[in-house]
């Protein structure tokens, strides 16, 4: 088949997170986040993985944007840890200088090189600081505060080159992982018993309250006090699987599978993208355990818009009706999660981790409804995965990774069909630039497109890497416009 071209300008480049690739926990000024006391937990709770060095990308950066080059990126998606800039976290704590200029010497490298900056201002690393002090995201009022200065530094300090902002990073993964179930930082939990604190009830939902705030006070002072001088634009990254029902014939699961989006997806898309209230499934699950939003609340969401939706897609799974009332617990909205539907059939082919599988097909279904559903342009913020049996390969068998290259074109081609279903899809980033810690799950999940020694620390770039690039010339409209002799590709394939 041929490919599935995509629009004119289509942006697209590599992603990665502050803690799991920076390392230089205690350099030049750094303060300390949940991730470092989380990591350093014993019994360990992330396979004895910490971020102390990680990648080293602090002091190989310069390595790290030259592969960039190399592989022909136009963007490159990154975030700020916190806690470098502001070591201690709140409003009336001082900015760190040095974390700055780091941030600043990797900007000007970017585009130095004609590399466009994205810039994610949270991906999970909340400063120790204020978690100690008010319990960080336990604390509505307090927490969203403290994110309005630091998004402020950064957009001072920053916005006169980087013209991308997401805000946050996959806030369903922070509630739940850190405040439900006890997997992530602060690994607080009623249902994990390696937590000795939490309450999976209640803390998730005002977890989630919390940052829906935080990103409002961002987006708006960005809208009020910074766009019209900087020009750049703004949004968020939302992680969510597509659900089909595991009975076609069951509208029982018809229901569970939207009713589970609903709850994975519609918690944050109604508030931030809609300005709306959570979808009334939640309301009428979770009670008055789900925080409400004020008048002045539902108006700082409308000032608060956003240019697009970051879409964090990885995979789908089928939903199941359940026939039991959901416990206090329940944050799934009743439903079971299976990769098989009744018939027996998989929902995907099998990757390198048990949660993923490959669901071309229906990533087209997810991005058709959430630009349906919430009317946004949208930015795939991240997408990959690991190829079967890759965490124990060595360099010279992962680098060949025919799984992760089939994965992207087939990704890249559900895409092209949503845009011609009408959508409006501007950009793709690949999750990730390199190998690096998968947080609680450590070393040994290997997402890169470039092959990390951690005990040596040389990258050595995999095939998939070095195919995007011609992947993305054989899609783009305005590439294929170009004299088709300017595009060599480096071996003969069949729609990759």
């Amino acid at each position: 088949m041929s490919p599935i071209s995509l629009p004119s300008g289509f942006e697209w480049g590599f992603a990665t997170a502050a803690y799991q690739i920076e390392g230089a926990v205690n350099e030049e000024g750094r303060g300390k986040s949940i991730w470092d006391t989380f990591c350093h937990l014993q019994p360990t709770r992330t396979k004895g993985a910490d971020g102390d060095i990680a990648c080293d990308h602090y002091h190989r950066y310069e390595e790290d944007i030259e592969s960039l080059v190399k592989y022909g990126a136009k963007a490159y998606r990154f975030s700020i840890s916190w806690s470098r800039i502001i070591p201690l976290g709140g409003r009336d704590d001082p900015i760190n200088e040095l974390g700055i200029a780091f941030y600043n010497k990797l900007i000007d490298s970017l585009l130095a090189r004609g590399i466009t900056p994205w810039i994610t201002l949270y991906h999970w690393d909340l400063p120790q600081g204020i978690h100690d002090r008010y319990g960080g995201w336990l604390n509505v009022e307090e927490s969203q505060l403290d994110f309005e200065r630091y998004a402020k530094a950064c957009y001072e300090r920053f916005g006169d080159r980087v013209k991308n902002w997401i805000t946050l990073n996959e806030p369903w993964i922070v509630s739940i992982f850190g405040y439900g179930n006890g997997w992530n930082a602060p690994g607080r939990s009623s249902t994990n018993p390696m937590s000795t604190e939490g309450d999976t009830s209640t803390e998730p939902w005002t977890v989630g309250k919390s940052l829906i705030m935080s990103h409002a006070r961002a987006t708006a002072l960005y809208n009020r006090d910074f766009r019209d001088s900087q020009k750049g634009q703004i949004g968020i990254s939302l992680n969510g699987d597509y659900y089909e029902p595991w009975d076609s014939n069951e509208q029982r699961d018809h229901d569970a599978a939207e009713r589970r989006m609903e709850f994975h997806i519609g918690w944050f898309a109604n508030p931030v993208c809609l300005a709306q209230d959570y979808p009334e499934c939640m309301r009428k699950q979770l009670g008055d355990r789900l925080p409400g939003f004020t008048e002045s609340e539902f108006a700082l969401l409308r000032e608060a818009d956003v240019d697009f939706y970051g879409m964090n897609y990885y995979t789908s799974q089928y939903a199941r009706h359940r026939e039991e009332s959901p416990l206090d617990t329940d944050f799934l909205g009743n439903v079971e999660e299976l990769q098989e539907n009744k018939e027996g059939i998989s929902i995907g082919e099998k990757s390198g981790v048990s949660w993923l599988r490959s669901t071309p097909n229906l990533f087209r279904k997810h991005l058709t409804r959430v630009y349906q559903k919430y009317g946004k342009p949208i930015y795939v913020t991240e997408n990959g995965c690991p190829c079967p049996g890759e965490e124990n390969m060595t360099c010279e068998e992962a680098i060949k990774d025919d799984y992760r290259a089939q994965y992207f074109a087939d990704h890249l081609d559900a895409v092209g069909k949503s845009c011609s279903d009408g959508s409006d899809i501007r950009g793709y980033f690949a999750w990730s630039l390199m190998d690096n810690l998968e947080w609680s799950d450590g070393y040994g999940v290997r997402f890169g497109v470039t092959y990390t020694n951690y005990d040596t620390l040389e990258r050595t770039p995999k095939r998939s890497a070095l195919l995007l690039k011609s992947m993305f010339d054989q899609r783009i409209d305005d590439v294929l416009r170009r004299d088709t002799s300017e595009i060599r590709l480096d071996e003969p394939r069949s729609h990759i």
